[in-house]
């Protein structure tokens, strides 16, 4: 089914050797508490790539994500999104901060984020979720705000739906439509967190088809999943964490076709 919508990971990523450094992690750490989740995480990411991370429960994907975002601040180490190394300083308590709260804004900017939950605004129709971000934050008039989420509305399946309240949504349209949301801010990358993990076997596969149809398109994302058959046909280059630490990289058909690692190896046998 998903095959057929993107091209082949090896011609993806031959082509994108000289593209322009997205996402850049560089030896990234964070603990919570005495928690040491991340332990030297780099990472990258180019225009036009799919990297897909993979791991067991715990192994530090989604703080990864999150970190990406801002919406985890790193115990240290190094995050650049579009060449700009985002700013961190201690506090008081010797936390790692922000240090500059207008440069995070500024990056947010260029980060569409999908969640594991939909995430949507129970009290707004499916568009006015889609417009919000754009009008209220970036500024963007009304109706060139409406008119670029109706049209993402339609990108994703869901033009029909544009007046209807979430509650009255399955998973997986509400899911198409933070999708569409997260499209509207016309971010750099799009970052997915583990976006079918709450839906409903059947629903599953409408969202895959929606995020293999922006990988046709050339969009750069970073995608944490647990479906392995889909980071293996759409995915440019794929990254193992285990314990908070990459303990294996590469393009998918050689992670998928002839790991190194022994746990890799056995992380595969158990989610196949």
């Amino acid at each position: 089914m998903i095959g057929a919508q993107a091209a082949p990971s090896a011609d993806r990523s031959s082509s994108r050797q000289d593209a322009a450094e997205a996402i850049h992690v560089e030896n990234l750490h964070k603990r919570f508490g005495n928690l040491h989740v991340l332990k030297g995480v780099s990472l990258s990411a180019r225009d036009g790539e799919v990297i897909a991370i993979i791991g067991g429960s715990g192994s530090g994907k989604s703080t990864l994500l999150r970190c990406i975002n801002c919406l985890e601040n790193p115990t240290s180490g190094i995050i650049r999104v579009n060449g700009e190394e985002i700013r961190l300083k201690a506090d008081s308590h010797g936390h790692t901060v922000p240090a500059d709260r207008r440069q995070i804004e500024r990056i947010r900017s260029k980060l569409g984020m999908v969640f594991q939950s939909f995430n949507l605004w129970s009290h707004m129709t499916l568009i006015e979720n889609v417009i919000e971000v754009p009008i209220h934050v970036l500024k963007v008039p009304r109706a060139e705000a409406v008119a670029t989420a109706e049209k993402l509305l339609e990108r994703v399946g869901l033009a029909d739906k544009r007046d209807v309240y979430p509650a009255f949504l399955s998973g997986g349209q509400q899911q198409r439509g933070a999708i569409a949301r997260a499209l509207a801010i016309q971010p750099r990358v799009m970052l997915f967190d583990e976006p079918t993990s709450a839906l409903d076997p059947e629903l599953v596969g409408e969202v895959l088809k929606v995020i293999a149809d922006l990988a046709h398109e050339g969009r750069t994302m970073v995608l944490v999943t647990h479906e392995m058959k889909f980071a293996r046909e759409v995915a440019s280059h794929v990254v193992y964490l285990y314990n908070g630490l990459v303990e294996e990289e590469g393009p998918p058909e050689q992670l998928f076709g002839a790991p190194r690692s022994e746990r890799l190896k056995q992380f595969l046998r158990n989610v196949s």
